[in-house]
């Protein structure tokens, strides 16, 4: 038997007020879908026309719905990785070169922090060597077996790593 000053009814109503706190706290929007970028799209960083470059893309949307386009997924990354960034952001994408082609890569875009990455391949981007996104690790390492370098996931990747490969981009005199 209840206690007489009980009312189940209004016992609810604490409990029900919390669960509805919390859900309206947790809630998150879907992030935005990658956008294709149009032949005219161009390079957040330099300016230059993603059309005119081979490899893998990049892109941020941001929260305010604005898109960041990269000629080269290294760029990204840097940006992914700078302590700086301030911007709110909805989802960060790279497109899987297991599906794209090199050349003229169109489509297949997938999360950069879900991407399976090759390090240190012979692959050529647009600012010489590059760093190759995958969404299957089997064709990541199927290209460690053709032009060498290691899989790795996007935690593992280190600035050091962007570093590394953009000097030695440097002093074998390529760029942009």
């Amino acid at each position: 038997m209840t206690h007489p000053a009980f009312n189940p009814r209004r016992a609810r109503w604490p409990m029900l007020l919390a669960a509805l706190i919390l859900a309206a706290c947790s809630r998150t929007t879907a992030p935005l879908q990658a956008l294709e970028p149009g032949d005219q799209a161009a390079c957040a960083l330099d300016g230059m026309l993603l059309r005119d470059f081979p490899g893998a893309k990049a892109q941020v949307r941001y929260a305010d719905s604005q898109t960041d386009y990269f000629c080269d997924v290294m760029e990204l990354l840097g940006a992914m990785l700078a302590p700086e960034q301030r911007r709110a952001v909805s989802g960060y994408y790279v497109q899987d070169m297991g599906k794209a082609d090199w050349q003229n890569p169109q489509g297949n875009w997938i999360a950069a922090r879900e991407a399976f990455y090759v390090v240190g391949s012979s692959a050529q981007g647009s600012m010489g060597p590059t760093i190759v996104p995958f969404a299957a690790q089997a064709d990541a390492e199927a290209l460690v077996q053709k032009s060498g370098g290691k899989v790795l996931r996007f935690e593992q990747i280190t600035t050091a790593m962007l570093n590394r490969s953009a000097d030695s981009m440097h002093d074998n005199g390529m760029g942009h």
